[in-house]
């Protein structure tokens, strides 16, 4: 029978796929039987192993399940989720997953650390609908928003300074009823004693330092670095010259920006819309 070779070296979704196909052939097992055995088609485990799909973690954990492999398929499924992320980013989502301080400005959406998952299933699930995702990759899209929301759940918890846009606030997203709960766990961050939330108000117009989203962090070293994204792109920054001067315009964002009490001010006023 014809098998087409694998290239494990290739990239985390090949290796995985190499590593299916070795666990399966170990145990003497056809694709078909792996399939029945963990719910899925023989053509899907065929998609896996030659690196054509890739593994969610739901399909993980049943081949985990299939083969007696313990947790192995569901840890080595990490790696390739965060390989498909964009440049930039697994990086900074390590380095998020342990900072002493974390800085971020954002534009347009409520930033991922403080949304609620209807409002994350909103922004997949319309994405999904324009096909710029795949339905396994919004369930991915919503897992990674939850786990690096766990992340912040550490002792002690990171010191975390959110100043967003009006555009932020004023774009809905979802029902009336999710913007309403989205509001409610703004107030929430707010009142946390290791948080700082401001909102950038429209009027500040040219003395807005960022064009882009960006977050800033601090290592319990003290060492920094930074983020920012564009449509297809991410970059990391660690070189502490390049980021400091953007801690100096974070601190003059901040300095123009609504108070807390203000921006909790205009966030209740908005709320009071979506009832």
């Amino acid at each position: 029978m014809n098998r087409k070779e694998l290239e494990p070296e290739e990239s985390p979704q090949a290796r995985f796929g190499a590593k299916l196909r070795e666990a399966r052939d170990a145990q003497g097992l056809t694709q078909d039987q792996v399939g029945t055995k963990g719910g899925c088609s023989g053509t899907h485990i065929s998609a896996v192993e030659t690196g054509r799909r890739p593994p969610t973690l739901r399909f993980a954990r049943k081949m985990d399940r299939a083969l007696g492999t313990g947790t192995k398929f569901q840890q080595m499924s990490k790696g390739v989720r965060y390989a498909t992320l964009i440049e930039g980013l697994p990086g900074f989502l390590e380095r998020e997953a342990k900072a002493a301080e974390i800085r971020l400005y954002e534009v347009g959406v409520i930033p991922g650390l403080l949304q609620i998952r209807e409002y994350a299933l909103e922004l997949a699930e319309s994405a999904v609908r324009r096909k710029t995702i795949t339905p396994e990759q919004a369930e991915e899209r919503i897992r990674l928003v939850e786990q690096r929301q766990a992340s912040l759940e550490r002792t002690p918890p990171p010191l975390i300074s959110a100043v967003l846009d009006e555009s932020c606030l004023r774009r809905p997203v979802g029902s009336p009823a999710v913007m309403r709960k989205q509001y409610d766990r703004l107030l929430e961050f707010a009142a946390l004693p290791n948080t700082v939330l401001q909102v950038a108000p429209f009027g500040m117009g040219a003395d807005r330092p960022f064009d882009l989203p960006v977050t800033l962090l601090t290592m319990p070293d003290r060492s920094l670095a930074s983020y920012a994204e564009s449509a297809h792109r991410g970059h990391l920054e660690r070189d502490s010259d390049f980021i400091v001067p953007l801690l100096t315009d974070y601190h003059q964002l901040q300095a123009n920006a609504l108070s807390q009490s203000e921006s909790v001010a205009l966030i209740k006023e908005l709320r009071k819309g979506t009832t």
